[in-house]
């Protein structure tokens, strides 16, 4: 099960995942002045944390590290509606309550979404793979 990022732990991944490289404890700390005041070594803990919890890779520069994501945003994203929608008993209910709370927008990127993932699972129609293949 995915846990939830904090507030500030999500405000320095925001960044990072922007970013998509190798950033340093100080490049954070400065983007993240322009929003707040915050010491650097709050920062550095921050980032520490995240990668003890698997969420950053980090690499050694000298006498500090340089963090970069493990994955993205949207995966991210995608376990934290995968846990949510797992810990109903009717899934299939608990997603017609999720469609009926989307905008028109997120209708749209849904029906996007399923086009990409491809026309069997758009018109429902999946096949199941042949034994020994998954």
């Amino acid at each position: 099960m995915v846990r939830p990022l904090g507030e500030l732990e999500n405000a320095v991944m925001t960044r990072v995942w922007e970013w998509n490289r190798l950033v340093t404890v100080r490049e954070v700390l400065l983007d993240l002045r322009t929003e707040r005041e915050i010491a650097y070594t709050t920062v550095m803990t921050v980032l520490d944390k995240l990668y003890r919890k698997g969420w950053l890779r980090r690499e050694r520069e000298g006498r500090a590290y340089r963090y970069a994501p493990v994955s993205s945003r949207e995966a991210y994203t995608a376990s934290l509606m995968n846990d949510a929608w797992s810990t109903s008993d009717n899934p299939a209910a608990a997603l017609v309550h999720f469609f009926g709370t989307m905008s028109a927008e997120q209708r749209g990127a849904l029906r996007d979404a399923l086009r990409v993932a491809g026309p069997d699972l758009a018109n429902g129609t999946e096949e199941t793979p042949p034994p020994g293949t998954r």
